[in-house]
């Protein structure tokens, strides 16, 4: 059966009869996890598969935001605290190789409880007096420099058995407020933007998944934001950047947007979007986002099963206990 073009939330740790009833009836393409739905290991790895149960695929995309720092939902006491990933952009010399490792490490802590998408790399390039809601999560604030990091991840990622998605495209480094909370409109000109905010995922423009910026740029769209924005969409993401990966948005229920749920989701999907992103489970709102989303067929379809087709659940051979000492060790010694 054909699945529908979202990616949706649940509530907790475990799931209700009408979150499983809703699931199976909406059938979407992928869920999401968050901090609330975090307990024991054994526990999470009974919700992925209670919610792989519900849409009748192994294979079903389960995200997480895995990144390190603050934006970290698996962590201590069952897992490693990660360093944010500025502290990668701090390590010269030894960025990428120290980047790697840690992503692969984060790939078999999520592997093993059944997550195989992180929203990671963070290709965001701050800018002098943006908001900090990026600060710390971006690699450095030049576009190579966050580029080849960025590459890094989404590798170590990739050999531990875990899909990357690229985020914030085509970026969220200039914003001025937090999306989750206002709309954050940039008036830079389109020259400054393509030189130096579109450049990391321009050159990471192969990878199999990006998240949409919930950002209007003036310059290109004075009004909608690029999740909503066809000329974005169509220009800037699929054009200029030339990415033809699948494209998710950010969380439809921030403060970015504005409208019904329906009219957001009907609008996303009207620029150009593949798939619809729903966080914060409730089911109100999953009911309204549902009712809009389209069914993944046509070029969204294809997409999504070109991201699918390179994931390697097996992954790399790591051994995990010299892994962790020898990431440690790195990171202690710079």
């Amino acid at each position: 059966m054909t699945s529908r073009a979202l990616i949706l939330g649940c509530a907790g740790k475990s799931l209700s009869a009408d979150e499983a009833a809703f699931f199976r009836d909406a059938r979407p393409w992928g869920f999401i996890l968050f901090k609330r739905n975090i307990g024991t290991p054994q526990e999470v790895r009974a919700l992925t598969d209670a919610l792989r149960d519900c849409v009748g695929s192994d294979r079903t995309p389960i995200l997480i935001d895995q990144e390190g720092g603050r934006v970290q939902r698996m962590g201590p006491p069952h897992w490693p605290a990660y360093p944010a990933g500025g502290r990668y952009g701090r390590l010269e010399g030894r960025a990428a190789a120290i980047a790697h490792l840690g992503a692969r490490l984060m790939a078999h802590d999520l592997a093993e409880v059944g997550i195989n998408v992180d929203c990671a790399p963070v290709l965001d390039v701050p800018a002098p007096g943006s908001h900090d809601i990026i600060g710390d999560r971006a690699y450095g604030t030049h576009p190579a420099s966050v580029a080849e990091i960025g590459r890094a991840i989404a590798e170590g990622l990739m050999a531990g058995g875990v899909l990357p998605v690229m985020k914030h495209i085509p970026g969220h480094g200039r914003a001025a407020c937090d999306s989750h909370h206002g709309l954050p409109v940039v008036d830079a000109t389109r020259d400054d933007l393509a030189t130096q905010d579109f450049g990391p995922f321009r050159a990471l423009a192969d990878l199999p998944m990006a998240m949409s910026a919930h950002v209007v740029f003036t310059a290109i769209d004075p009004e909608r934001p690029a999740t909503q924005s066809a000329t974005v969409i169509r220009d800037v993401i699929r054009g200029a950047i030339g990415f033809d990966g699948l494209l998710m948005t950010d969380d439809l229920s921030m403060h970015a947007l504005t409208g019904t749920f329906r009219e957001r989701t009907e609008r996303a999907f009207a620029a150009g979007v593949d798939v619809g992103l729903h966080c914060n489970g409730a089911m109100h709102e999953m009911q309204d986002v549902a009712t809009a989303a389209p069914l993944l067929d046509g070029r969204a379809a294809a997409r999504a099963a070109a991201a699918l087709a390179r994931l390697d659940p097996a992954g790399d051979p790591l051994d995990v206990p010299e892994a962790r000492a020898r990431f440690a060790a790195a990171l202690a010694a710079a």
